[in-house]
Formats: C-alpha cells, sequence, structure tokens
C-alpha cells in the first residue's frame, strides 16, 4: 500500500510530516500511518486540504521526527482474547491455479493487518480450481504461493476447502463433475419444478459411486488428503484450521433460496433429483407411509407464508407427515455433516482444528413455523430445538462451529419478515454450550450495515464464548476511507493497545514503513472481490 500526496510540498499531520506525490485508489480523511511495528489512525483537516488517497497500488512514506512527542502507556492484550483473522478475497488465486491475483496488493494488505495486530488471515480454496480438468490431478501451486506470502508476513493461515461453486466470483465446480452431470442429472439438487442447483453435490451421492465409481465422499477425502500433502510444511505452525465446505457458500444447508433475490421468501424445499427421491421413498415405506415418498409438501411450494398451508399456524408443519418429512429432510443434512466432518477429522490429525459452517437462516423466526430454518434443513419451529442435533454432530467429531452473522441486528431487520438474528443466534449458542462445542464467529455484510462493528463487539464481549472471529473480507471497499479506519478503531478496541514511546519510529527510522504495491486487477476488480 501507499500514501502518497499530490504536489512537492510537505504537510503536517499530528506525529510527522508526508511527503506529498500521486496516488490513486480511495479519498482518504483521516490520518493513516505506518511503523515497522504499528498502524496510526487519527483525523486530521490537513489531508481534506490537499486530497489526500490511499492506494492498495502502492504505499510509502517517509516519516520526520516531531520535536515534542507525548509517550503513552501500553495497554495489554485482548478483550475475552478473541484471534482475529481477515478473509481474503475470493478470487485470490488465478482459475488455473498458477499465479496470484492482484499478488502485490495482498502483499500490502498482509503487511497493513499484520501491524494492526490481526493473527491471520482465511483463505478459500476452490475444488473447481485445483482439481478442474480431471479427476484426481491437482493444481496446487497458486494457494501454496498464498501460504508463503502469509508465512512470511508472519500471520497464520484459516484454509476454507469449498466444494461448492461461486456466481460472484464465477468459480464453477470441477470441469469433469459437470460433464458427469450433463449425464447423471441426479447428483444435483432439483426443486419441485425440475430446475438443479449446480453448485454444489447433492447430499443424496454422498456414497453412491457416480463418480468414475467413486462417491462424493471418497472424491472429497482424495481432495483432502493431496491438500495435507502438499502443504505438509505449513500444517501446524502458518495453517492452525481448517473448515469443510458443507454445502452452498460453503454452509452446511440446502440451497433453498438460491432462486430468491434475497432470504427474505419462506425457500423451497430440494429433494427432487432422482436420488433423494429414491431414499424418501425408501424411508417411507420403511415407516409404513409409502404415499409420504412421493415428494415434498404439495402446499408448500412457491407460497408466501400468510397464503395458508404448510407454513401457517395449524398448517401442515404440525401433522404426523409434517413431522414424517421435516425430521427425514434434516436427518439427510445432519448425516451429510456429519460423514464430511469425520472424515475431515480423521484426516487433518496433525495440530489443526477443524471447523464447519451453518448458515443464520433467520428470516421468520418470530414465527412459529420458522420456514426459512425448515427449507434450508433445519427443524427448528417453536416446538423444536433444531440446533440440538446438529450441535450433538459437532461434538461427535470434535469439531469447532463456524456462526455467521455477527454483525446483525435485529433493530436492521425489515418488519415484513419477522426477522430475528440476535434471537436466532442466541438459540445456537445456547445449543453449542450445552454440547460442549466450540464457536468462532463470522460478520455476514461485507458492504457495511449500520452499527455493524458495534454488533460484533456486543456479540464478542458478552455472553457467547468465542475464541476466533473471522471479518471477511479485504478487498477494495476493505481498505476504503469509509471502511478502514473503522476497522482499525475495532481492532484497536479489542486489543485496547495504545502506544508506547518505544513503538514511535525515531529520527533514526525515517524509512520505518516503505513497501510498493502495484495492482494487476483494476479496482473495479478488486471491489467486485
Amino acid at each position: 500500500m501507499e500514501v502518497l500526496v499530490f504536489g512537492s510540498s510537505q504537510i503536517k499531520l499530528q506525529k510527522y510530516e508526508f511527503t506529498n506525490r500521486e496516488v490513486r485508489f480511495c479519498n482518504l480523511n483521516d490520518t493513516f500511518s505506518l511503523s515497522n511495528s504499528r498502524i496510526y489512525f487519527g483525523r486530521s483537516s490537513a489531508w481534506k486540504k490537499v486530497g489526500v488517497r490511499l492506494t492498495l497500488s502502492a504505499l510509502q512514506f517517509d516519516a520526520v521526527r516531531e520535536e515534542n512527542r507525548s509517550p503513552s502507556p501500553k495497554i495489554s492484550k485482548s478483550l475475552n482474547d478473541v484471534r482475529l483473522f481477515v478473509g481474503l478475497p475470493l478470487d485470490t488465486v488465478s482459475p488455473d491455479c498458477n499465479s496470484v491475483n492482484h499478488a502485490r496488493a495482498i502483499a500490502a494488505g498482509l503487511k497493513a493487518l499484520k501491524l494492526l495486530g490481526v493473527e491471520g488471515v482465511e483463505l478459500p480454496i476452490w475444488w473447481g480450481i485445483v482439481e478442474k480438468d480431471s479427476m484426481g490431478k491437482y493444481e496446487w501451486s497458486g494457494y501454496l504461493a498464498i501460504a508463503e506470502m502469509v508465512q512470511s508476513a508472519g500471520l497464520k493461515l484459516h484454509v476454507t476447502l469449498c466444494f461448492n461453486g461461486s456466481k460472484t466470483p464465477s468459480i464453477p465446480l470441477p470441469n469433469w463433475v459437470s460433464q458427469i452431470g450433463d449425464s447423471e442429472a441426479g447428483i444435483f439438487f432439483t426443486d419441485r419444478s425440475g430446475q438443479q442447483y449446480k453448485e454444489c453435490l447433492s447430499f443424496a451421492v454422498d456414497e453412491l459411486p457416480v463418480f468414475n465409481g467413486k462417491s462424493a465422499i471418497q472424491v472429497y477425502q482424495s481432495f483432502c488428503e493431496s491438500f495435507k500433502s502438499s502443504f505438509s510444511h505449513f500444517m501446524g505452525s502458518t495453517i492452525t484450521g481448517i473448515s469443510m465446505g458443507l454445502g452452498p457458500d460453503g454452509e452446511l444447508r440446502y440451497p433453498s433460496h438460491h432462486k430468491l433475490p434475497n432470504i427474505n421468501g419462506v425457500g423451497e424445499f430440494q429433494c427432487y433429483d432422482q436420488n433423494m427421491l429414491s431414499i424418501l421413498k425408501k424411508h417411507a415405506e420403511a415407516s409404513g407411509n409409502p404415499m409420504w415418498g412421493l415428494g415434498g409438501p404439495h402446499d408448500a411450494y412457491g407460497q408466501s407464508l400468510n397464503s395458508g398451508g404448510f407454513f401457517a399456524d395449524g398448517g401442515s408443519w404440525e401433522s404426523p407427515y409434517g413431522d414424517f418429512f421435516l425430521s427425514w429432510y434434516s436427518d439427510m443434512l445432519v448425516a451429510h455433516g456429519d460423514r464430511l466432518l469425520s472424515m475431515a477429522a480423521a484426516t487433518f490429525d496433525s495440530g489443526v482444528s477443524v471447523y464447519g459452517k451453518i448458515p443464520l437462516m433467520h428470516s421468520w423466526y418470530r414465527t412459529r413455523s420458522h420456514p426459512s430454518e425448515l427449507t434450508a434443513g433445519f427443524y427448528n419451529t417453536a416446538k423444536r430445538d433444531g440446533y440440538e442435533s446438529v450441535a450433538k454432530m459437532f461434538t461427535k467429531n470434535s469439531c469447532k462451529m463456524i456462526c455467521p452473522g455477527m454483525d446483525l441486528s435485529d433493530a436492521n431487520q425489515p418488519n415484513e419478515t419477522l426477522s430475528s438474528p440476535e434471537l436466532l443466534l442466541t438459540q445456537i449458542m445456547a445449543a453449542c454450550r450445552k454440547h460442549g462445542v466450540n464457536v468462532s464467529g463470522q460478520n455476514s455484510s461485507s458492504a457495511g450495515a449500520p452499527g455493524d462493528f458495534d454488533q460484533i463487539k456486543k456479540n464478542l464481549s458478552g455472553d457467547f464464548v468465542l475464541d476466533l472471529f473471522t471479518y471477511n473480507r479485504m478487498g477494495a471497499y476493505f481498505f476504503s476511507p469509509e471502511h478502514f479506519p473503522s476497522f482499525t478503531k475495532f481492532v484497536q478496541s479489542l486489543d485496547k493497545q495504545e502506544l508506547h514511546a518505544d513503538d514511535i519510529p525515531s529520527e533514526d527510522e525515517e524509512e520505518a514503513a516503505e513497501f510498493l504495491v502495484k495492482r494487476s486487477e483494476s479496482s473495479k476488480q478488486l471491489q467486485t472481490t
């Protein structure tokens, strides 16, 4: 990164003077300075006069010590000992995995995070990039380069193994998987209208040998073993945690809302691929009710909550059939999570923690039926706690749970959806405490919701016992003047550290922090990331 000012004059900014030079990327209205051990922010009107801008293209400045400086006491260590990570861009590595996108910008960002006191970064590793063209042929070079960069920066690395695709940025499943899907349509989730969701595999193929004689779990396991072998040098030292992708967007859920513009609808059940229907049919016959195995609820498809039918008060969700279907649908989800986390726990036994992420389906939480959770696979209603079985599954596999939505408050939700992220998060945490599950947090909105940092701090310092929080995600907005000063203050509020006199550069440290970055992509592309 590089702080530069137009022209050739010098301006005085609190403790330092900075040489004016050209810059691009974004306007910055706060004093920003780096030393070899700290990042500093403070308000100064002088910035506005010269139009200072902060860029991920470069960051350099010449610090000149001011005559009179008052040392501040150093206050030690962090609030609740929460370890703070920041997510790297989703498209950190090129589609062929041979290079690192905007590598110099990321290198600058890593240094900035290190100076802030962030413990590490999270790296998404995509199945569709590593094992792109043929089963069993892996390309890790781009991700290995990132691991080297993180290690050199003195940061820790949390890896997310993404067995799903992404629309933004566009990262599909492996080509060979899509080719199999052309003839084996049952490998993808399907709704009642026949529309397929092709960004992750149906849970019904976990143990079916439809991938050249291998099941999905066997394919995932081979991927994990290759990752462990290729990154053995980093395991347990730089790499301290591994998250297993468990479904759409990496979360343990069905893709029930993928056709909707947002998650405010009730969603649709995803049980109509031929393999799911086959399992449902056998389950219904075993229960003595074969007619219940013909498909999902007929009165839940495409309806709003208030139009009657399955999700309404007194609707079919409260009937014996409703209990049968919702129990089966939820059990399929939990069994999928169990298979993947069990495999991961057995594979990664070298000093790293294994994580799995669940969603926060908070729309309609204040209703009795909780339809958004039901269609996503969580049998959670006013009459039943749907997170008990999930917490037990995590405990069984000695895995940690990642919960998003730590930045969401009830006050900022639309009234018409009867949403409550705060109450849902409290319920999930209660189940985790009861069953001894360690929880890590994430924020859900990368754009920044009103009061998001205050809400995160409230959750980190309240009754929720979290050992790790990941802030998503590094990119152009993350380093913008609208955001980065607030993030810096947030980190400082967790760490509660102030400058000591020894931490401030002396006259012999005029080149305290200079590192050059030149992005290969446009600012718009990084913003999209």
